[in-house]
């Protein structure tokens, strides 16, 4: 079992950068399969980026590539969410997930733990 904390949130002007960190106790860390979500009000968690156990082999949503970079330290056992240029649309709270399974790095369904979340607001 995995306990996950994400930290790094906070409000940004349109163009801004922030880096979210999502800290795990467990010393199985480096065995999970790691993503981070988002989740805006009124609408459904979506997926938003995702990284291998070794952190080589990353996926990212349409709506972030090319803004975003999901990392990983296995030694900290901290997952990290590195976004640019942000938005007003990616205002949402954003949640870390860890899972076992080997498929369906996006899917919401297939993580096993989450996070509480921490929340993003950028303005215009």
């Amino acid at each position: 079992q995995v306990q996950l904390v994400e930290s790094g949130g906070g409000l940004v002007q349109a163009g801004g950068s922030l880096r979210l960190s999502c800290a795990a106790s467990g010393r199985t860390f480096s065995s999970y399969r790691l993503g981070w979500f988002r989740q805006a009000p009124g609408k459904e968690r979506e997926f938003v980026a995702g990284i291998s156990r070794s952190g080589e082999s990353t996926s990212y949503s349409d709506s972030v590539k090319g803004r975003a970079t999901i990392s990983r330290d296995n030694a900290k056992n901290t997952v990290y969410l590195q976004m640019n240029s942000l938005k007003p649309e990616d205002t949402a709270v954003y949640y870390c997930a860890a899972k076992n399974s080997a498929f369906g790095i996006s899917r919401v369904a297939l993580y096993d733990y989450w996070g509480q979340g921490t929340q993003v607001t950028v303005s215009s």
